[in-house]
């Protein structure tokens, strides 16, 4: 098992309710390389009840300090990690990321502050997928193309390097947060993360390293299985399942992965496969009333506007009609 450096302090978990299940294998697989590092939820609105418990009873994890409570919106629960206590390097990660290797250990230039993955993407990619930085440029004349992009699922820090004013022009500190130009920047926190970094490292010299710490199953899963992990033969990378979640997990492209660390995460718990049993059960049911929600949803709004138009076409139509 690898030993722990002491390049990393703590590792954050974004935990949202739906993604219990998915948050359990993630503590498992962090567990699996590295037993007694801080691991903190971020907790960015409701947990599944009891969730937060259970991790901390059967696996040493915390719910992070967070400045509120409540709904944070789309990731943005993960930038308070950037204002953790001053020079703590953590690592964040998705709910639906697993370890498949000491992954930590791969920072070890203790002069860079932020590590990311070493994505490439194309021109306009990068406009879809982060933010249009020619349109960003109308606003602040000193955005620059990006010198780098990430996918914010998996990222290395250090807290106190950014501060929340470097975000002001750009986020709205309430709950929900909000951007303040949303039609630059992908929703979330992604974009403006991204922004802001690269516009640190344009204007004032921030030091971000990049190297490949991320694998996406929809490009490949080559050296990637539940038996090449087991073995500890697996590359160190943080597989990111992301946009690609199933309610089945035996559907997912690597699923082995995710079922080899759901069953490792049971065997701390007591009565551990029943749980088990019960956990998916739940993980369906949340799933399935989550999509009757939306449906239903839906439903309405098209009833409506159809109720709508008929009323303003009669109302409109001339007299005697």
């Amino acid at each position: 098992m690898s030993a722990l450096k002491n390049s990393v302090d703590c590792v954050y978990i974004a935990a949202s309710t739906h993604d219990a299940r998915f948050t359990r294998i993630c503590v498992a697989s962090v567990r699996y390389f590295y037993p007694a590092i801080p691991v903190r939820l971020l907790a960015g609105g409701r947990l599944q009840r009891g969730l937060a418990d259970e991790l901390e009873k059967y696996w040493n994890v915390e719910t992070a300090c967070l400045p509120a409570c409540g709904d944070y919106g789309w990731g943005f629960v993960k930038l308070e990690a950037l204002f953790a206590p001053r020079s703590e390097k953590f690592l964040v990660l998705d709910s639906d990321t697993v370890l498949a290797g000491p992954v930590l250990d791969l920072w070890s230039e203790s002069a860079v502050s932020f590590l990311v993955d070493d994505e490439k993407q194309s021109s306009d990619d990068t406009k879809r997928l982060y933010y249009d930085w020619e349109k960003v440029r109308k606003i602040d004349p000193g955005a620059q193309q990006p010198e780098f992009v990430f996918n914010s699922g998996q990222w290395f820090g250090t807290a106190g390097i950014l501060t929340r004013d470097d975000f002001e022009p750009w986020l709205v500190w309430e709950l929900p947060r909000k951007l303040r130009h949303s039609e630059h920047f992908m929703p979330g926190e992604q974009g403006i993360l991204n922004y802001v970094l690269n516009r640190k490292v344009a204007h004032e010299g921030l030091r971000v390293q990049r190297r490949d710490i991320m694998r996406w199953p929809g490009h490949s899963m080559e050296d990637l299985n539940a038996e090449s992990i087991a073995k500890r033969t697996a590359p160190p990378l943080v597989i990111h399942w992301a946009g690609m979640k199933k309610t089945a997990l035996r559907r997912m492209i690597g699923g082995d992965i995710l079922l080899f660390f759901e069953k490792f995460y049971y065997t701390r718990l007591r009565a551990g496969r029943l749980r088990r049993w019960f956990a998916i059960f739940q993980h369906f049911l949340v799933h399935w009333m989550h999509w009757v929600r939306v449906r239903v949803r839906l439903t309405y709004r098209r009833m409506e506007t159809a109720i709508r138009g008929r009323f303003f076409q009669r109302i409109n139509q001339p007299a005697g009609m």
